[in-house]
């Protein structure tokens, strides 16, 4: 009975603490969503634009100005992902430059902003610079494709871990399986659903590094600390890793340090890298692909050391599996 009672009071005590942080996890960054440091650019003379840069810096820290001659630099600079959009005031109005590839709620953000900040009767004219795919064009398709491939890599590793591969069977399913899942998420979200540009090859090896990076680090901690590891990686790649992503928006649009801790895990990495090489030539996309890169070797690394260590049980000749049960014999 007495263990009944510590089961009891674990499912009453556990499980709301579970749907308590799965509720703070989702929820917060949610109600919280809004422009903090946002990078956007102000183009054009001194004079011109000294007002429209005080207008935004009194914001309280939600813009993050820089300035810049003229359009054609702040164009360079949103291409480079530097910023997310400028704004160039002129004698008659502004000219907003956004790019709605980066997010499309950025952009509308921006242009509700630009529009506010107007002298009454004033024009706004919005460029697209970097304009989202015109089969997706409010992000939505790009922004819930991110969320499968950290399902498959909680999935990879789980698998690896139960049916304990082991040494080069576990790196070559882990490698293996990355390689079609990514190959997979590119026919469908680049070839048939047009959510995805760029190169293709570049977008599927995307695809693959972040499905591989969740894969390693869900089979590593299961390596190091048993069936609870998958909990623990499902927890950091899905009820950490996608609100905390910035996929459906930008790390920007979300409250600190959130939008910072997740570009540091698997997920929000690859939605930055997948949104760097689909859409603005491969560029800001050194760091998450840095972020990636260490994760999945430090996965790797893991279940090859883990394995090595500790050896699969064996089965002495003629006799049971090690650690099976001595046949009964009968007397």
């Amino acid at each position: 009975m007495p263990s009944q009672n510590r089961k009891l009071i674990t499912v009453l005590v556990a499980l709301p603490l579970a749907v308590t942080f799965i509720l703070w996890a989702f929820a917060w960054p949610a109600a919280r969503t809004g422009p903090h440091d946002l990078p956007i650019g102000v183009a054009g003379p001194a004079e011109a634009t000294a007002p429209v840069t005080a207008a935004l810096q009194a914001r309280d820290g939600a813009f993050d100005v820089h300035s810049y001659p003229d359009a054609a630099a702040a164009i360079t600079a949103i291409e480079s992902r530097d910023i997310y959009g400028a704004l160039v005031p002129g004698p008659d109005g502004a000219e907003l430059l956004t790019a709605s590839a980066a997010g499309a709620s950025v952009a509308q953000l921006l242009e509700q902003v630009a529009a506010q900040g107007l002298p009454e009767g004033a024009a706004l004219t919005v460029t697209d610079v970097v304009p989202a795919p015109a089969s997706d064009p409010r992000g939505a398709v790009f922004g819930v494709s991110v969320l499968p491939m950290a399902m498959a890599g909680i999935a990879l590793g789980a698998l690896v871990t139960l049916l304990r591969l082991r040494g080069r069977y576990a790196l070559a399913a882990l490698a293996g399986t990355a390689a079609a899942v990514g190959t997979a998420g590119a026919l469908i979200g680049h070839s048939w659903l047009g959510a995805m540009a760029g190169d293709w090859w570049t977008v599927a090896g995307a695809l693959a590094l972040l499905t591989l990076a969740g894969g390693a680090t869900v089979a590593a901690l299961a390596a190091l600390l048993g069936p609870r590891g998958i909990g623990l990686g499902a927890v950091l790649l899905m009820m950490l890793g996608n609100p905390w992503s910035g996929a459906t928006s930008a790390p920007e649009m979300l409250p600190a340090p959130v939008g910072t801790l997740g570009q540091l895990l698997p997920t929000g990495a690859g939605s930055t890298l997948l949104r760097g090489v689909s859409f603005f030539d491969g560029a800001g996309t050194a760091f998450p692909l840095a972020v990636l890169t260490c994760w999945a070797v430090a996965g790797l690394a893991t279940v090859a050391v883990v394995h090595h260590r500790r050896p699969a049980p064996t089965r002495p000749a003629g006799g049971p599996p090690a650690g099976a049960a001595a046949p009964a014999v009968a007397v």
